[in-house]
């Protein structure tokens, strides 16, 4: 059964919170444009087709059909997603190997984890999830060091202070800001 409601709900109120935790650090542009490509034919039809609700569609793509064109069209779309900076590589390392990411993308890509896990989890979300669902898959990630680094600092941060700390550190150290900030032990 095709869910168009139901998929339209989950990926409105997904980019409404989202919106809503970028608004909070001033990252208003960002929160209003944040996944808009979910909208296009590309993305939305897939995602009526394989929507579950507690889970992503494009992984019940992906285990359908061995790879998603939903998700595909997604990431090349959307500079937020690590993916989406993937490239050849020009240092040590040869072939493919994850870029680092400028900042304000980073930001994005955390508000994205959070809303991502507020929505799947429903009731059940903690300040813990987002950093639990990362670590189950974080060893698959081709993601640049640096980006890797940041990003788990701000797991572990939510994770251990809370919304309101993580978003006022973001704020004052991360937003607006075009370097990476130096981590601390949290």
């Amino acid at each position: 059964m095709i869910n168009i409601w139901r998929h339209f709900h989950t990926i409105t109120e997904h980019k409404i919170v989202v919106a809503r935790h970028c608004f909070q650090v001033g990252m208003y542009w960002q929160g209003l444009t944040h996944d808009l490509s979910k909208y296009s034919p590309a993305e939305f039809w897939p995602g009526c087709k394989y929507y579950q609700g507690y889970r992503s569609p494009n992984n019940a793509e992906r285990e359908q059909k061995g790879y998603s064109s939903a998700w595909l069209h997604h990431k090349g779309r959307n500079k937020h997603h690590y993916e989406y900076w993937i490239d050849y590589s020009t240092g040590p390392v040869k072939g493919m190997a994850g870029m680092k990411m400028p900042l304000r993308y980073v930001n994005e890509m955390i508000m994205d984890r959070i809303a991502a896990s507020k929505v799947y989890e429903g009731k059940k979300y903690t300040q813990h999830s987002p950093l639990m669902y990362y670590e189950k898959g974080k060893d698959g990630y081709m993601i640049h060091e640096e980006t890797r680094a940041l990003l788990e600092y701000i797991l572990r941060m939510l994770d251990a202070k809370g919304e309101d700390y993580t978003f006022a550190y973001m704020k004052k150290y991360m937003v607006g800001k075009k370097e990476y900030p130096r981590i601390k032990k949290i």
